[in-house]
């Protein structure tokens, strides 16, 4: 009986030496893995996502590691972990913002063009990455984002269109691309405000006489409709 229970006391230690390794190897990865994504060094982030470190991993602030990486300008990191067949595309930052909304905003083709192709969401409730193009005014990304069938008209959780956040925030040819490509003129969002309004409070005279204009021009068609 004695030999028995000194059997299992060693099996028993042995399975705790196993565990004791595996924890401090994975405290290890960890650090190396986090320590490795503002420097963007991509051999260390591509040997431990190749031995099983996974790719959705959050660092202490509770930040996943694919927009860690956006953020910190991580750039050959980033399109790593995008590229990794588990990671998350979609996952959000504290504010809601998805990879691809941060991408539009900052007008970073070639890495939204990535996202898309990888099937990252384009529409999705509440803020858009069309919101974001239009926002900053990135006619590529507007174009490419309604080429892959964007909702034009996308409501903000308040009701704010992507043509709205274009007037006042984005430019006129952002604003005139919207318009061109049939977005509503005359909405307004849950506060009353519509496309002219967020013109003016953004100062934007460029986009106010495009809006005003193409309000005109639906309003002629509706009277030349009701004519005899």
């Amino acid at each position: 009986m004695l030999i028995v229970n000194i059997r299992l006391l060693k099996k028993y230690i042995v399975k705790i030496g196993f565990l004791t390794l595996s924890l401090s190897v994975l405290a290890g990865s960890y650090e190396d893995f986090f320590k490795a994504i503002p420097e963007d060094q991509v051999k260390v982030v591509s040997s431990l996502l190749a031995r099983g470190f996974d790719p959705n991993t959050v660092d202490l602030n509770a930040e996943p590691a694919l927009l860690l990486a956006l953020r910190q300008g991580s750039l050959n990191t980033f399109e790593v972990l995008a590229k990794h067949p588990k990671v998350n595309l979609n996952v959000r930052n504290s504010y809601g913002e998805s990879a691809l909304m941060l991408l539009c905003l900052r007008g970073q083709v070639v890495l939204a063009k990535l996202l898309i192709s990888l099937k990252a969401d384009i529409n999705h409730p509440g803020w858009t990455p069309l919101h974001y193009a239009a926002t900053s005014g990135h006619t590529e990304l507007i174009q490419l984002l309604l080429d892959e069938s964007a909702y034009i008209d996308a409501e903000s959780p308040n009701g704010t269109t992507p043509l709205m956040m274009a007037a006042r925030y984005g430019n006129a040819k952002a604003v005139q691309l919207l318009i061109d490509e049939g977005a509503d003129i005359l909405l307004k969002n849950q506060l009353g405000l519509s496309a002219v309004d967020f013109a003016v409070q953004g100062n934007r005279p460029d986009s106010l006489k495009l809006v005003q204009e193409a309000i005109q021009v639906t309003e002629q068609k509706k009277r030349a409709g009701k004519a005899p």
